[in-house]
Order: structure tokens, then sequence, then C-alpha cells
């Protein structure tokens, strides 16, 4: 896995040699920016990005390279944890990530960083987990007003969209759905 553009361009991503952790993989990285990019601009200048269930942090760093101010991570795996640690290093991102061991689900309140922008939410698929984080992610305080989510599943997965959300776009990409999101309030 490689990231696809910007400063990092072709810089190759650290995964987990056992295959625990399910990474999004470059086509559907590649097309999901590339939307983001007819939305939101070509840069991401300044954004302040929220990568739930980060597994590799590919999605995040992806952020990073295309101009995304910071990068907070959240996952409570071990495997992916330490990949995230790998990255970071290989990257040199530190002082623009942090990442945080919680349980995406039940993240709490937001605690010294910037509202997000730009959510991407990753979860283990078909298990519903999706949503629970969204509305963890709204009731904490962690989303500003009007941010974005790009929200990964399993295409036969039945996913029902939180209130304080609507639904902008869907795409199909082999066995995966990604649903793009706005952060309405609620």
């Amino acid at each position: 896995m490689r990231v696809v553009a910007g400063r990092f361009r072709g810089k190759t991503l650290h995964t987990p040699p056992d295959g625990s952790i399910r990474p999004t993989s470059d086509r559907v990285r590649e097309a999901v920016f590339s939307s983001l990019a007819s939305r939101l601009g070509p840069d991401l200048g300044g954004a302040q990005v929220l990568d739930l269930f980060a597994g590799t942090g590919a999605m995040g760093i992806e952020a990073l390279s295309r101009g995304a101010t910071h990068c907070a991570f959240v996952d409570n795996g071990i495997a992916a944890r330490a990949v995230l640690r790998e990255n970071t290093q290989t990257f040199g991102i530190a002082g623009q990530m942090k990442m945080l061991k919680r349980d995406a689900t039940d993240l709490g309140p937001r605690l010294r960083i910037e509202p997000a922008d730009l959510v991407f939410l990753d979860p283990p698929y078909g298990k519903g987990l999706g949503e629970k984080a969204l509305i963890a992610a709204r009731d904490g305080d962690w989303l500003a007003p009007g941010a974005v989510v790009v929200f990964e599943e399993a295409k036969s997965a039945a996913v029902e969209i939180p209130a304080g959300f609507d639904l902008l776009d869907e795409r199909h990409y082999g066995d995966t759905t990604i649903r793009y999101l706005e952060f309405v309030g609620g």
C-alpha cells in the first residue's frame, strides 16, 4: 500500500504482516479523495481530521499528505496502534497527529483537539459499529458544524444514518460502499 498523492506520494504505508487489519485499498482511497476534492477543493489545507477505527492510518495519512493540518487517529487495537506508531515515524507526522487509544463507539467528550472538519469512518464490516461511532462523535462534540464524514462499510450491510447527519452521496466499489455524510448538528 502506498500514499496516492500529495507530499508523501508513493511512500509505502506499513501494514501488519498477519492481515489482521483491512486497510482501504489504494483504488478506493484514490476515488474517495477525488470525490472529496470535488466537494472541498483540491487542497485540504487547514482541515482537522478524525480517523475512527484508524487501523493503519492510511486515510488520515493521505489527508495529511494532501494538506490537512492535524489528524486524530482513534483505535483501541494493539496491532493498529503499533502500525500507526511505525507509520508516524516513517512519515514524520508526530507534530500533526494525536493517537487516541479509545473505543470509537464510546469516545466520551472531546479533549484538547479541535473539532473535526473531515472524518474517516472504517469500522469492521457488518457489525453496526459505524452508526454507534457517529453517535459517539456527535454526542461528544468531536465534529465541527458541516463536517464531512466518509463512512466505509460492506455493500451488503444495512446502514441507518443517525440523527444529525445528512447523506450527500453513496458510491460502490466491489463489496464496499462509501457514504458521504454531512454533520448538520443534533
